[in-house]
């Protein structure tokens, strides 16, 4: 499946929150986007993100080797082999803040290339 693809019925929140996220990561290095049917995996070697559409929101999750605390991250973090998984729920583009973007940018840098 294509990006245009997945995004043809998704809801229309969802395609402004990704366009946003990859616009604030274009400089980090090589993303390939691979869309399933459950969302957007976000991969390096590894996946590093993952952007899942919800009713009112997109869920997009990623792992650091710590907590982290913030106003979109409201569902408790989930422990997995000495890493922390986090979820922001990211309702509209403008809700992805430099912690974000930075969280996101560690996240890939800890995927292996």
């Amino acid at each position: 499946m294509t990006v245009e693809e997945y995004f043809s019925t998704g809801p229309a929140h969802e395609r402004p929150v990704f366009d946003a996220l990859m616009a604030r990561l274009a400089d980090i290095g090589t993303i390939v986007v691979e869309p399933v049917s459950v969302g957007i995996f976000l991969k390096r070697a590894g996946t590093f993100a993952q952007l899942r559409p919800m009713t009112r929101w997109v869920a997009l999750g990623f792992s650091l080797p710590r907590i982290e605390h913030h106003r979109l991250i409201t569902r408790k973090p989930i422990s997995h082999g000495g890493r922390w998984y986090l979820v922001a729920n990211i309702a509209h583009p403008d809700d992805i803040d430099d912690d974000i973007v930075g969280w996101v940018t560690e996240a890939y840098g800890n995927t292996a290339s």
